[in-house]
């Protein structure tokens, strides 16, 4: 049995551990026989068994392959991936899950899917100063899982829109964001990942907040909106026919694939030399041109200083 204190609460993924360990027990089994079943390393099953490591879904998979069961163990592993989430935000990670393409728009973050590590770390200790390294750390780990739609033999398609002043949003400091827009020209080269910077000087953005489009299975839209509090899902078909087409006029008017991916090289380069608020009016330049094609820029440059000057008074 695992080491624990009497009535302590198990968690998720030590529920899930414990299943798989008393399965492995019950035909006879050492953790090196498993894991050679299962085409994995023995140190990983001990892991996964002591509960210090959630299983991954090609593990779970495995497992019900291995004991024979139908599905029951990537339910589980799923269930305990989901119970780290607030209650209103599971329907948002099982559509992005089960989603054949998503639309997303954002204007603050950077889409959870595609945060780097020290990222997200940095935006869970803003929000959420009182928790300990641990709890911030679980945080961490249950957002970087959602990578694991990827993975699947049919990963979703992914839009991307994310507004420029995300780019200059400096979450985490000047590393932190350089090692982000990195990750984001990594991910563009997937052919699931397309990315689209929208303008800071375009044109009235068509929806004020950031929104995802999820397009399931069987064709339908779901749109998601969060709240400062939550989420939440809306498959009214007139509300989701406007965030469509709102979708729409934002990818018209966001800044070419290739222009958007050298905005985000560009603005990367800005962070390595100094803090990007000294930056903005310097790489300006760089930036206009690749927006000169697409309508007239106004330049970034100090006002000229104005003299005033005496105007007589309208008469009486």
């Amino acid at each position: 049995m695992l080491d624990r204190s009497p009535g302590e609460p198990l968690s998720p993924a030590r529920q899930f551990g414990e299943e798989v360990k008393a399965a492995r027990e019950a035909r006879g089994w050492s953790q090196e026989q498993l894991a050679a079943a299962l085409h994995c390393g023995q140190p990983y099953v001990s892991k996964v068994e002591r509960g210090e490591q959630l299983a991954s879904a090609a593990f779970a998979a495995q497992c019900d392959r291995v004991f024979g069961t139908p599905g029951t163990y990537a339910r589980m592993r799923r269930r305990a991936a989901d119970a780290g989430y607030p209650m209103w935000f599971i329907p948002f990670v099982q559509l992005e899950r089960e989603a054949r393409a998503v639309c997303d728009y954002s204007r603050v973050f950077v889409l959870g899917i595609l945060q780097t590590r020290e990222y997200a770390e940095a935006i869970f200790r803003a929000a959420h100063p009182e928790e300990t390294d641990a709890e911030i750390a679980a945080r961490v780990e249950e957002r970087l899982r959602r990578r694991e739609v990827f993975d699947g033999p049919q990963p979703p398609s992914m839009w991307v829109i994310l507004h420029e002043s995300v780019l200059w949003s400096n979450v985490g400091g000047p590393d932190v964001m350089r090692a982000q827009l990195e990750y984001l020209l990594v991910a563009a080269e997937s052919p699931h990942i397309t990315l689209q910077i929208f303008p800071a000087t375009g044109p009235t953005p068509a929806r004020g907040s950031s929104f995802s489009l999820f397009i399931r299975q069987d064709k339908t839209d779901v749109l998601y909106e969060e709240t400062y509090t939550q989420g939440q899902t809306n498959e009214v078909a007139q509300i989701v026919a406007e965030a469509r087409s709102a979708f729409d006029r934002l990818r018209a008017d966001a800044l070419p694939l290739d222009d958007s991916l050298t905005l985000i090289r560009n603005v990367m380069e800005a962070y390595a030399h100094e803090h990007p608020l000294r930056l903005v009016a310097r790489y300006m330049d760089e930036v206009q041109l690749l927006r000169g094609k697409q309508r007239p820029m106004r330049r970034i440059r100090p006002k000229p200083r104005t003299v005033l000057r005496h105007r007589p008074r309208p008469r009486q």
